[in-house]
């Protein structure tokens, strides 16, 4: 490591962060999603985290989709990717880690929460978000992202998911300056 001040903060295209990913990963479930660039966005930002990406159908698309290839860019062999029939048969096959159901009701924000490996973010389709009967079935796990309600109705929800991400991989990670370069 140099121990010239300027050159630690000259500009690199790409930081050799030092981080240990949580294991168990944390993992993002898409309920019904709706809209292939939105999906293949999240695809990207899974694949970039080391994140599996858990796809509930009905999907509003084809796994084929030009749009969600082109979102995805070439990151696709990237992205552990899963599909499940319903909600269900993922809990099913993935019974461990605390849910955590995104919600625009939900009543505590999402930096009240405390993360965990292998939790699980819980995302609904983009024009209608998550059933009310599994919002209402586990309300202690609905969290929100605070907006300006008089200004718009909801984030999009790649927006939605790297927020909610990104906090908890802050709490769950370990992470160091980036490597001498």
């Amino acid at each position: 490591m140099s121990s010239d001040p300027e050159n630690s903060l000259r500009h690199r295209r790409h930081a050799d962060w030092i981080i240990r990913w949580p294991e168990p990963p944390l993992r993002i479930v898409l309920v019904e999603p709706e809209i292939p660039p939105n999906t293949g966005t999240i695809a990207r930002l899974c694949a970039a985290t080391g994140t599996p990406l858990h796809l509930i159908e009905p999907l509003g698309f084809q796994l084929t989709d030009r749009a969600l290839k082109r979102a995805g860019l070439d990151y696709w062999e990237s992205v552990e990717l899963h599909r499940h029939t319903r909600y269900s048969a993922f809990e099913e096959a993935y019974p461990a880690g605390q849910r955590f159901l995104f919600s625009t009701g939900g009543a505590r924000p999402y930096t009240e929460a405390v993360f965990q490996p292998g939790d699980v973010l819980v995302f609904g389709p983009e024009s209608r978000g998550l059933p009310d009967e599994l919002l209402s079935a586990h309300p202690q796990q609905v969290l929100g992202i605070p907006m300006r309600r008089n200004q718009v109705r909801s984030l999009n929800l790649a927006t939605a998911v790297a927020i909610a991400l990104f906090e908890a991989l802050r709490q769950v990670t370990a992470s160091g300056p980036p490597a001498d370069g």
